[in-house]
């Protein structure tokens, strides 16, 4: 199992591949400058996480490896990740009325795929100034958990691919259940991706 992981100049990616290698998932990282479509393919990883780090989701390159990977690897978008996610499927992303650096809020979720197994309102750690509108999110994503305090989409899911992104940090010791998250992702998509033919992954979702 290989996991590729896109570094966008985030301090804390580190913490993120420390969880992956304990889950044996076995992360490779590259930079969100120094990758390609070319390369990925060649990598041929079992899933892909798009990392947090600075800026807007619309300059990170996630969106170009979203659109062509959709349907075909497992992708995790976290906090930017999550944004280009949005992006990507017809959401609008925009200024959060106020920034959340190292604040955690409770968020409230549906139980199902990352969140299984985990309190339906747990606490979590946010460093953003970015959300996804939640007036504006795209017919094939479902909102999937949000924060209490702000009303804020703190968690999306899309309705046919095995793609997932949350807001939060679930890296952070701020965050409850933050490798749980990242454990239900892989045994929800990229366990079944392993047991079944490219062509029947999607149907089986």
């Amino acid at each position: 199992m290989k996991t590729l992981v896109i570094d966008a100049y985030d301090s804390f990616v580190h913490i993120i591949v420390q969880y992956l290698k304990e889950m044996d998932m076995n992360p490779i990282v590259f930079r969100n400058d120094k990758i390609s479509l070319q390369k990925i393919e060649e990598l041929s990883p079992d899933m892909i996480l798009l990392g947090p780090g600075p800026g807007h989701p619309k300059d990170s390159y996630y969106i170009e490896i979203i659109n062509h990977f959709k349907g075909e690897i497992p992708i995790l978008g976290v906090c930017l990740g999550h944004q280009a996610i949005g992006l990507a499927f017809n959401s609008k992303v925009t200024k959060a009325k106020h920034l959340m650096h190292g604040k955690t809020s409770i968020i409230e979720n549906d139980g199902k795929s990352c969140f299984k197994g985990l309190k339906n309102k747990f606490k979590a750690m946010r460093y953003h100034s970015l959300i996804i509108d939640s007036n504006n999110v795209g017919d094939e994503l479902k909102i999937t958990a949000t924060s209490m305090d702000d009303g804020y989409i703190m968690g999306i899911r899309h309705k046919y691919y095995p793609i997932e992104g949350v807001q939060f940090h679930p890296e952070s010791i701020g965050t409850e259940e933050g490798k749980l998250i990242l454990k239900n992702f892989k045994d929800k998509y990229v366990k079944q991706r392993a047991s079944l033919r490219p062509s029947r992954f999607c149907d089986a979702l």
